[in-house]
């Protein structure tokens, strides 16, 4: 990509939510801005408390950039641009390591950003689809992406990124975030189960380089169901259970199960409260929300530590949909239809900017 110039320009056209950034080698992204948001703006009943994705040491974030496109890899870094095949194959570590080799406010995107995405599409009534049938949409066939990966089996794939129709990006508005819905799975920083405990890095934490996401990591929490959050382990957190067959949030996780149930079918165990904490992580939905079925399924294995994946892949048109939630697999997964999605935030750095956008800055301040 030779002139930069003209990508911000045709960037700038999408609107103001839209915006190249550059990371520590000066390579683009294009990059879409979420505002902070409180827990009213999208919860039934939600407090005016600014959600936790957007706070970092005590600091509230205006905004978060999310990639506009899944992303690719090169160089070892990630990139969000348009008509590219995704970059799969790759586990939880790898992508988060992709993220952060950009520099510093590079991040993993956050569990809870996407899981309030999936909020704001239902308040304004704009679910996205997107490929969740091998290059088109489950819910409605004629809508299709192009092709960069086939399977002779099924005659699709993969589609490049941001090839779809509108109805493929968030607000169904080209300005908007692509393939949130299907294409691949995306895996999400702050969020695990162990034993079938939920456990989350309870604010903005993990934007931060070094933030420790391991699994042996004092940083997890695991979320009372008053909302607190306290150590793992601390007896009565919310975890998931099966109950009469059917998974439930529960206090307690009775035995390893392998199970799914549809997102809109998921409640809480008979007496147990839910926290608006938990709704906001997109563990469960929110009372006034209405997922159809049978997409947006959530997939779940309590055995061990399981990290997520979310928004469903090309390749699954039973459980295919934005708010589907993959709890199944250990952080070493690895497929063709796994990928990720990196952030970015302007962190303290002198100018509070880096790669390109503090260049400008420190000139324009030398001027």
């Amino acid at each position: 990509m030779g002139n930069f110039d003209d990508l911000d320009l045709a960037v700038a056209s999408f609107g103001a939510s839209n915006k190249v950034i550059y990371d520590d080698v000066e390579k683009p992204s294009i990059m879409v801005a979420v505002p902070k948001m409180t827990y009213a703006d999208l919860i039934t009943g939600g407090t005016q408390d600014v959600l936790p994705w957007w706070t970092v040491d005590g600091v509230e974030l205006d905004q978060i950039w999310v990639s506009k496109y899944q992303n690719i890899v090169m160089n070892d870094r990630a990139y969000s641009l348009p008509a590219k095949d995704p970059k799969t194959w790759i586990n939880f570590d790898q992508a988060l390591a992709a993220c952060r080799k950009k520099g510093k406010g590079w991040h993993l995107n956050q569990n809870g950003v996407f899981a309030c995405l999936n909020l704001l599409a239902q308040k304004n009534n704009c679910i996205p689809r997107g490929n969740t049938n091998w290059d088109k949409s489950y819910e409605a066939g004629y809508e299709r992406g192009v092709n960069t990966y086939i399977d002779g089996n099924h005659k699709g794939g993969r589609t490049a990124t941001g090839t779809g129709p509108k109805t493929w990006y968030t607000d169904y508005d080209t300005s908007g975030i692509a393939d949130l819905c299907g294409n691949v799975w995306e895996w999400v920083s702050g969020m695990r189960i162990v034993n079938g405990e939920i456990q989350i890095i309870p604010t903005g934490s993990a934007i931060k380089l070094d933030c420790n996401m391991g699994a042996n990591s004092t940083e997890w929490k695991a979320i009372k169901p008053d909302g607190s959050v306290v150590e793992p382990g601390t007896e009565g957190t919310l975890h998931y259970n099966v109950v009469s067959g059917k998974i439930v949030i529960d206090t307690k996780t009775d035995s390893t199960t392998s199970n799914n149930i549809a997102f809109n079918d998921l409640a809480a165990a008979s007496g147990v409260q839910i926290p608006q904490l938990a709704i906001a992580a997109g563990v469960i939905k929110d009372s006034a929300s209405v997922w159809a079925a049978p997409g947006h399924r959530q997939y779940l294995n309590t055995e061990g530590e399981r990290l997520p994946f979310r928004g469903s892949s090309f390749n699954g048109p039973s459980y295919g949909g934005v708010a589907s939630l993959f709890l199944y697999n250990s952080r070493t997964a690895s497929n063709n239809c796994i990928g990720f999605r990196s952030a970015y935030v302007e962190l303290e750095t002198g100018n509070g900017k880096t790669g390109k956008a503090a260049e400008a800055d420190g000139k324009e301040t030398a001027e």
